[in-house]
């Protein structure tokens, strides 16, 4: 008896599908975890840092080297031209104007160039629309380099007359005796299109969150992606520091913010200038996530023996499950069309089906109800706004030819204002049951809003469209309204693609149409004037 008992527990027991995946699972995570454990992940991580540091760095470089190149030939431009201004107290303003157009024409180096006389006055500036020449230089920049006498290179700095953060560069004009006559001066716009970001792009975190940004000898600020710290007092990052010492190498930091940056960084000898390239710690652990993947993925092997002798035990009780699952996923996609419900050895698969059928249909039910209470006037039973502006895009898309009618009730505030709301939503109700009497089989009538109708007549020739267009303002006129006065209505006929192309286009055509129609008197239809530049149907 006691043997029996036993035996009878032993046969009651089932292993249920809940308790073979939750095994499944707990297994294959154990296992990962082991040989995640026992991988490389402090060497890889040190890995990823050194290769990001290095990628930096190696661009950071080649950015500087690009830019002290475009350096020497922005000083060598100036050099030259200041050469060829020694004997600028023998030329006319119109000749040292010349010049300048033929510096700023030849090359993009400067958004603008002067030439500033010894005694601070302004000789001449292209372009001429800044309206500076003939006054006295009135920046701390221009007058230290008039001061200075040599090749100077200022901080970015806000400009008084247009208000723009620049950076002013100069080169000294000597006359062929060695006579100081003044300097020429070039502007770089920071924070408008430039000679530096025409060569280095559009400066933008990219999608790993990397960056680079340029300072200039005294730590400033001269591109960043944020562009609002333009001009921004940088010199209390470490690596800012050792720029300005003239220094280049890689590190790990932590910017101002507090965040930790993987930063290469080099300098520019001819400007002093310098750039960092950095890029989030953060995107060593992203890159480090896909390491992981990528082991998981070859560990996958092992485990090959294991998972086939479990899915072949869990592929029929699975199977229903799957199938529902991806039953469900469609849901809100595409419309499900259910099949008969079949019965399933399983007594759980065979209940989870039967509820799942029940709720896809009664969900379907629900979102075909909302789908058409949304695409339809609650007062009048039309089609909506938002139907009528799916309809338009979908027709125009299509490229199919078709007239539309804009209706709009004579006199409508009057109607409210006399007989009330309640009233002009029964005379709402009258014109769209007129309307609709008065289509043919396959036009359809829109509210548009208010007491604004709008008619797609598919294939429909303007010409045709006026006689629908007659024929449902004639059985208005002529049909006895909810109100004792007459309703009448008037309406503006537009043409696809015959008046217009676009959708908005077309409505304001028709827009027209109808204000004309209203303009001569109401109570009549007019069709819209043809625009010669759109294609007959």
């Amino acid at each position: 008896m006691h043997i029996q008992r036993k035996a009878g527990l032993r046969q009651g027991k089932k292993l249920s599908l809940t308790s073979l995946f939750t095994g499944l699972v707990t297994l294959v995570v154990l296992l990962t975890t082991t040989i995640i454990m026992v991988g490389s992940y402090d060497s890889k991580k040190q890995s990823l840092m050194e290769t990001t540091l290095h990628l930096n760095f190696s661009n950071a470089d080649r950015m500087a080297r690009t830019m002290d190149s475009l350096f020497q030939s922005i000083r060598g431009s100036l050099a030259h031209n200041a050469q060829m201004l020694s004997k600028v107290d023998g030329m006319t303003p119109e000749q040292v104007g010349h010049q300048l157009e033929l510096m700023r024409n030849s090359s993009n180096y400067f958004n603008s160039i002067v030439v500033i006389g010894k005694d601070g006055l302004v000789r001449n500036v292209e372009p001429t629309s800044i309206g500076t020449a003939g006054k006295h230089i009135t920046s701390q920049a221009a007058k230290e380099a008039l001061e200075l006498k040599q090749p100077y290179t200022s901080a970015p700095y806000m400009t008084k007359n247009t208000n723009r953060l620049i950076v002013f560069l100069s080169q000294p004009i000597f006359s062929n005796d060695g006579t100081y006559l003044g300097i020429l001066g070039g502007t770089i716009y920071l924070q408008e299109n430039n000679v530096l970001s025409s060569i280095f792009g559009n400066n933008k975190v990219d999608d790993f969150g990397s960056y680079y940004y340029i300072v200039d000898s005294g730590g400033h600020l001269l591109y960043h992606p944020d562009k609002r710290l333009f001009g921004k007092d940088v010199s209390g990052n470490e690596v800012v520091q050792k720029l300005m010492k003239g220094q280049s190498g890689e590190q790990q930091v932590r910017n101002l913010n507090g965040n930790e940056l993987l930063a290469g960084y080099s300098s520019v000898p001819e400007s002093g200038w310098g750039i960092v390239v950095v890029s989030p710690v953060a995107l060593i652990r992203q890159q480090l996530i896909g390491h992981i993947q990528t082991i998981i993925a070859y560990s996958l092997i092992p485990f090959i023996i294991l998972l086939s002798a479990v899915i072949l035990v869990a592929h029929r009780l699975a199977r229903p499950f799957a199938y529902l699952a991806d039953l469900v996923s469609k849901m809100g996609k595409e419309r499900i069309v259910l099949p008969p419900v079949k019965p399933h050895w399983s007594r759980e698969a065979d209940l989870l089906t039967k509820a799942v059928f029940l709720a896809v249909a009664d969900i379907q039910k629900q979102t075909d109800q909302l789908t058409q209470e949304a695409a339809t006037d609650t007062l009048t039973g039309l089609k909506n706004r938002r139907s009528l502006e799916y309809t338009l895009s979908q027709w125009i898309a299509s490229g199919i030819p078709f007239s539309l009618i804009v209706l709009d009730v004579d006199r409508f505030k009057f109607v409210n204002d006399t007989y009330g709301h309640v009233t002009g939503d029964e005379v709402l109700k009258h014109v769209a049951g007129v309307i609709v009497s008065s289509l043919r089989p396959d036009d359809v009538c829109h509210r548009f809003g208010g007491e604004e109708f709008v008619i797609l007549l598919a294939r429909t020739r303007p010409a045709e469209a006026f006689n629908v267009a007659e024929r449902v303002r004639r059985a208005l006129e002529q049909r006895k309204g909810p109100i004792p006065t007459q309703v009448t209505v008037s309406q503006g006929i537009a043409h696809y693609p015959q008046h217009a192309s676009e959708q908005a286009e077309l409505l304001k055509k028709a827009d027209q149409a109808l204000y004309r129609a209203k303009s001569n008197g109401r109570n009549r239809t007019m069709v819209a004037e043809d625009n010669p530049a759109a294609p007959s149907a």
